[in-house]
């Protein structure tokens, strides 16, 4: 037995229609903003991932400069011979100067 209640039919699946596009937006609302705060930490964890992984390149290349460092003594005496510019006696040495310290401007 179907009856016919004409408008008033129409009228209910029109506001069970909106009562639910209504709750759809409300719940949207409710999620954006932790959508948002979400991507905004994956960015930072990628970023802080890379700093990590750099970080740990730099400190195993300062293990193997310290290891190297500690267990060669001939090692030591290079370094001080660059660094400090250090000889032996009898030795000369010569230091070359980088070409752009000396350089002139060209116009």
């Amino acid at each position: 037995m179907n009856v016919d209640l004409g408008i008033w039919s129409k009228l209910t699946r029109a506001v069970i229609f909106l009562f639910v596009l209504a709750l759809l937006v409300m719940i949207a609302q409710w999620y954006l903003p932790l959508i948002h705060k979400n991507e905004a930490m994956r960015k930072d964890l990628l970023r802080l991932d890379d700093k990590l992984q750099a970080e740990q390149a730099t400190a195993r290349r300062l293990k193997s400069d310290f290891d190297a460092i500690h267990g060669d003594p001939k090692v030591v005496e290079r370094l001080t011979r660059e660094k400090l510019r250090y000889s032996k006696a009898g030795e000369t040495v010569i230091v070359f100067e980088d070409a752009g310290t000396n350089s002139a401007v060209i116009r």
